[in-house]
Order: structure tokens, then C-alpha cells, then sequence
């Protein structure tokens, strides 16, 4: 008999905490930059009529003994023509050993949890230490999430500047976080640009479906972090290119993010090469590379999503579920 524990987005919201999760995928990133981990590039499946696409990414963690596959979308206009979120994802863990199904579960709150966490993470080690201002362009889920995580980090952070072109989704998310800040006295406001947003900002996410550069080289100062977030499929990117030329660049994966990162879209009109890439984020984790080397540096992290990221962190979940009797055990077979 094979049967598999099924956790619904009801049961992980119960069971993520993102400190557990950064832990686990710094971990994740650390064995990867180590060499002890088999993750082929996302494949893609485009939905050029409808805006969206379908990512498969499989993963195994050889020393931990942990292996998935993730199955996610991305469909911008999902929350406005179908009331339904931007991303959604399906998880299925594995037994290595024998390839028996062990779980099933709802991977769209991983998929938030996990990235926030990386760029945590890429905080941690890329921004410098006396950062005040963070700036977040894009108020969607992931916005929520990067925030988490970089509260984590932060020990100085006065205020965050909130851009999102819909004016109403920077107000929500004021008041949808105003908790987490306030006990942090910690100053929340939206600008009405993202100019207005970076350009006295000391660290900038971007999490935006842009196809088109929308932070300026100008409006950069010397020693500012970025955490480039929404550029993660062919033709995406947020960022002008002259930005990168100033900055030292920080990858999640050298051959995804060149074919669906931020860096994507300018390697492929020749206006960045291979040779101008810094390191892969593990590198820096694992002390290959040091991070951060100077406070007037700019350092841009390039994320596009790793299925290590999600493997690790479905296992963290499944084990918890089992100590604490949360989720559904289904038969297959």
C-alpha cells in the first residue's frame, strides 16, 4: 500500500515560520555551492495568448536524501480577469530510494515563503549593515514576504517606501503589514513613483512582471543592495542595464538566470557577458566568495527561484506536519 500525507495551504500556513525557512534554504544554497545537488534549469511551457507560462522543477538534495518536483504557473492577469492568485503551485515529494510518493501539498505559500527567505538571505550577506530604508516596488504576495525576511536581517531599517502602480494594492499592503512594522516603530509610507521609492532607498526589491526596465541607473547611489525579484522567465527584467554594469551581481543559478533572470534580457542584446557575473549566491553562503567588500558598492541579487528552494523547504514542512499529526494521509495504490 502506498499512501501520501496531503497538506493544504491551510495546513502550511499553520506550519511555515520564516525563520525556520531562511535557515533551510541557506542550508539548501550551501549544498548546492558544494556540489551536492542534481537540479536541471525550470523547463518553460508559454501560454503566449494568455499571458502566462508553466515552470516543472525537480530537484535532489543528495546528502539530505531529499527529492520533488514543484509545478508552478505564472499568470499576471490571474487576480483581475479570474480572481485567482498570480502564482499557484503543486508540490510532490519522493523517496529517493525507491521513488514511492511521500507527500502532496499546496506549493503557492512555499513558493512566497522561499523566495522571501532567499532574498533574506541575500540581504544577510550583500547589503550593508547600517541599511535604514528599504524600498519595494510591487505590492503582490511577494512583496509581504521579502519584508519578512528582511526584518529578519535588519537590525536598523526606519522605513520602508512602498511603489505599486495600483495605487490601492500600496495601501492594502500598508495596512495589511501595519502590525509587523509598528511593533518595530518602523515608518511605512507609498510614494506616488518608483523614483520617489529608490532613490533614498539603501536597499531596493523589485517585484514586479515587468518586460521592461522600470529602476534607473540615476536614481542608484553608491552602496545601495538590490534584490531583483520579478524577472524570472525569458524576456523579464526590471531593471536598467546600466545598473548592472555598475554593480556586482549575485546569481541564484549561473545558467538560469541567463536565460530567465534579470540578466537575461540584457546578455542577450550583448550589453552584459558571463565574465561580468560575480557569483552564484551558495558560493557567497558557503564562504567561496566573500560577500559584501565595501561600503560604496552596488550588489544586485539575481533571483529566479530554485526547486532546491522548494524541496527543502516541502521537506522542513513534511516532517513538521508528521510530529504534529497536521494533514490528510490519502491512498494511492
Amino acid at each position: 500500500m502506498i499512501s501520501v500525507l496531503f497538506l493544504s495551504n491551510d495546513d502550511l500556513r499553520t506550519l511555515l515560520d520564516m525563520d525556520e525557512v531562511m535557515e533551510v534554504v541557506e542550508e539548501a544554497f550551501r549544498e548546492k555551492a558544494l556540489g551536492y545537488v542534481d537540479m536541471p534549469p525550470k523547463q518553460y511551457i508559454i501560454f503566449d495568448e494568455y499571458n502566462g507560462d508553466l515552470r516543472i522543477m525537480p530537484a535532489y538534495l543528495r546528502r539530505k536524501g531529499i527529492a520533488g518536483v514543484k509545478i508552478v504557473n505564472v499568470h499576471p492577469n490571474n487576480p483581475r480577469k479570474y480572481n485567482l492568485p498570480t502564482v499557484m503551485a503543486v508540490i510532490e515529494l519522493v523517496d529517493p530510494k525507491n521513488g514511492a510518493p511521500l507527500a502532496l501539498m499546496d506549493g503557492t505559500l512555499i513558493t512566497a515563503y522561499r523566495t522571501g527567505a532567499a532574498g533574506g538571505i541575500a540581504i544577510k550577506y550583500l547589503a550593508r549593515r547600517d541599511s535604514e530604508v528599504v524600498a519595494i516596488i510591487g505590492a503582490g504576495t511577494q512583496a509581504r514576504t521579502q519584508l519578512l525576511a528582511a526584518l529578519r536581517v535588519l537590525e536598523n531599517l526606519k522605513e520602508v517606501r512602498i511603489y505599486d502602480i495600483i495605487e490601492e494594492k500600496a495601501r492594502k499592503f500598508i495596512k495589511d503589514m501595519g502590525d509587523v512594522i509598528k511593533e518595530k516603530g518602523i515608518r511605512m509610507l507609498a510614494v506616488n513613483s518608483v523614483k520617489e521609492a529608490v532613490e533614498v532607498a539603501d536597499i531596493i526589491i523589485t517585484v514586479t512582471p515587468s518586460r521592461k526596465p522600470i529602476v534607473m541607473s540615476e536614481w542608484i547611489r553608491s552602496g545601495v543592495h538590490i534584490n531583483a525579484i520579478g524577472a524570472d522567465a525569458p524576456g523579464k527584467e526590471e531593471l536598467d542595464p546600466a545598473i548592472l554594469k555598475r554593480a556586482k551581481i549575485v546569481v541564484d543559478d549561473y545558467e538560469q538566470a541567463m536565460h530567465s533572470g534579470e540578466i537575461n534580457v540584457p546578455i542577450s542584446k550583448g550589453l552584459l557577458s558571463k565574465e561580468e557575473i560575480y557569483a552564484e549566491l551558495g558560493e557567497v553562503v558557503s564562504g567561496m566568495k566573500p560577500g559584501r567588500e565595501s561600503e560604496s558598492e552596488i550588489t544586485v541579487f539575481d533571483s529566479t527561484g530554485l526547486a532546491i528552494q522548494d524541496v527543502a523547504t516541502a521537506w522542513y514542512v513534511y516532517n513538521k506536519a508528521l510530529e504534529k499529526g497536521i494533514g490528510k494521509m490519502i491512498k494511492l495504490m
